[in-house]
């Protein structure tokens, strides 16, 4: 069954003046306008496209990467604001409408926002939301300390940056666990650090414990190797100083240099870290 607002793998049925007719298992079509033909293409060939419905409300597909798919969430920026919500830029000609009634504060336009995609049970028409709230939930969480997870940083809080995790959980980074600069719309990896009785979710952007020591070794191995051998930090430097140069803090930063350490592949002197 061909799904509007993902991406299908589609056969190529038949070659006509106006495209490529594609279609799935079930015998359900669809066209493919030429200018998204690739050059090369054999009939009953596999190609994989994005579908959804263009300016007349019919379905298509094309060869263009979309920002967002449905049910996914994004940083997209708002090219118009008509009668009837704000049409915001998420890579195809047909721009995605988030209807006033969707806007957690009234959209303008050349500002982002983090929207989620959904199909609107109504007009049965992808559709933008900035209620991201609603569309998450911390219920049936399953995820175990130190299991990697996809983040978007969502927004500020007076703790920290709150992010969604996966498309799916809300998670929040405390701002003791931030070393370095992040913004919304980031996409980052990171670590969950706690599940707690209430499903609020922690998150660390760095493996924690004894998984930390080799990722952060790693960290601070290419920054030698992009520093040529030297980096002017050691046991006595301040975290300031650790954290602007790694982005890391003193307790990763000593665990890892620590590691190389007995690795042998660095010397710690007065000065800072030497390259071996």
């Amino acid at each position: 069954m061909i799904e509007l607002g993902n991406y299908n793998t589609l056969k190529v049925l038949r070659s006509t003046s106006i495209g490529l007719f594609l279609g799935d298992d079930e015998g359900t079509e669809i066209l493919l306008p030429n200018k998204y033909v690739p050059e090369d293409f054999e009939i009953d060939q596999d190609l994989e496209v994005f579908c959804y419905l263009d300016n007349a409300e019919r379905p298509i597909s094309t060869t263009l990467k979309p920002k967002i798919v449905r049910n996914g969430f994004a940083y997209l920026e708002v090219v118009e604001v008509g009668n009837y919500g704000a049409f915001l830029d998420w890579g195809l000609e047909k721009h995605l409408l988030v209807p006033f009634r969707e806007q957690s504060e009234r959209m303008e336009g050349r500002n982002k926002y983090i929207v989620h995609c959904y199909m609107d049970d109504e007009s049965m028409r992808l559709t933008g939301s900035s209620r991201v709230d609603k569309f998450l939930s911390n219920e049936n969480v399953e995820y175990e300390q130190n299991d990697q997870v996809d983040l978007l940083v969502y927004r500020k809080t007076p703790l920290g940056w709150e992010v969604i995790v996966d498309d799916r959980h809300k998670g929040l980074i405390f701002d003791s666990d931030i070393f370095k600069p992040i913004a919304i719309g980031d996409r980052l990896r990171g670590f969950i650090k706690n599940v707690r009785d209430d499903k609020k979710i922690d998150i660390s952007l760095q493996p924690i414990g004894a998984k930390m020591l080799e990722p952060t070794a790693k960290i601070i191995l290419e920054k030698l190797e992009e520093n040529n051998g030297f980096l002017p930090l050691h046991d006595k430097s301040s975290p300031e100083d650790i954290k602007k140069i790694l982005h890391l803090s003193k307790k990763a930063f000593k665990k890892g240099a620590g590691i190389l350490y007995r690795q042998r592949k660095i010397n710690i002197q007065d000065d800072g870290i030497h390259l071996l």
